[in-house]
């Protein structure tokens, strides 16, 4: 066989092992698509491009980024500032009366829940603070009950509902109320009835919850600004904030451990060994 012949069957062979080598390349990417796909059925229905992996906890997250998006341009529209030149042009001192006012009047609500979960003693504590600002702090505007060592221990039935033993459920972002969970979705409307000034006192229930919601965000401007500068993306930095926060308050900072597997335990021993 001459030198040519030779350069001319190794030159096919060459050809024909690329082609081999190709194929079966083709074959296996083909195989581990179908292995993924059927690895997490309607993925592609869940997450859309553009957006992040489904969380465990938030398996709204499309709808609850929409809503939090909605939020965010009411906030700059009209609240942040509102709040602003409530900040600016309000004395500190009148602030801090209606911030004192409207506290007292959730402290109310707040002793009930103590209550309700069974805390007697820090229960009977927020009614001696309630007391001590409604008659020597001309109604709430003052708190002396701090100065008293009585401070405020803020309850909510959505924490009331998590002593109980009710799981938190998915988080939700609430339309002009924010950062929620299922839980704490229920208790919403029983928490906003019960810390409203109207409830105990004459007056007008819309112009108080407007006054509250100023003031509260204008005690909230510094850290939205602060959140908004050092957090890549706001939605997710918020959301593991408040569940971290809630779970925190429901077991009163002492939340248990969380478990977790550890692949190397030695296995259990087998019946009869």
């Amino acid at each position: 066989m001459t030198m040519v012949a030779r350069a001319r069957r190794a030159a096919r062979a060459l050809r024909a092992t690329a082609a081999a080598a190709t194929t079966a390349s083709l074959l296996l990417a083909g195989g581990c698509a179908s292995v993924a796909a059927d690895a997490t059925p309607g993925a592609s229905a869940v997450a859309a491009p553009g957006l992040p992996a489904p969380n465990a906890v938030d398996p709204w997250e499309r709808w609850n980024r929409k809503v939090f998006a909605f939020n965010e341009a009411i906030d700059e529209a009209i609240l942040a500032p509102v709040a602003r030149a409530w900040r600016e042009h309000v004395p500190q001192l009148l602030r801090a009366g209606v911030s004192n006012f409207f506290g007292n009047v959730g402290d109310v609500w707040s002793m009930v829940n103590h209550l309700l979960q069974g805390k007697v003693g820090s229960g009977m504590e927020m009614g001696m603070r309630v007391l001590s600002n409604t008659l020597f702090g001309l109604g709430g505007i003052l708190d002396p009950a701090t100065e008293m060592r009585l401070p405020r221990r803020s309850e909510d039935f959505g924490q009331t509902l998590g002593v109980w033993g009710m799981p938190p459920g998915p988080y939700v972002v609430l339309p002009f109320l924010g950062p929620s969970s299922l839980r704490d979705a229920v208790g919403v409307p029983l928490d906003r009835y019960a810390s409203a000034p109207s409830v105990y006192i004459d007056v007008d229930a819309y112009a108080a919850t407007a006054l509250e919601i100023v003031n509260v965000r204008a005690e909230l401007l510094s850290t939205t600004q602060l959140v908004g500068e050092v957090a890549l993306d706001k939605y997710g930095f918020m959301r593991d904030a408040y569940l971290a926060r809630r779970r925190d308050l429901v077991h009163d900072g002492a939340a248990p451990l969380e478990k977790f597997e550890d692949d190397f335990d030695d296995p259990p021993p087998e019946a009869g060994k």
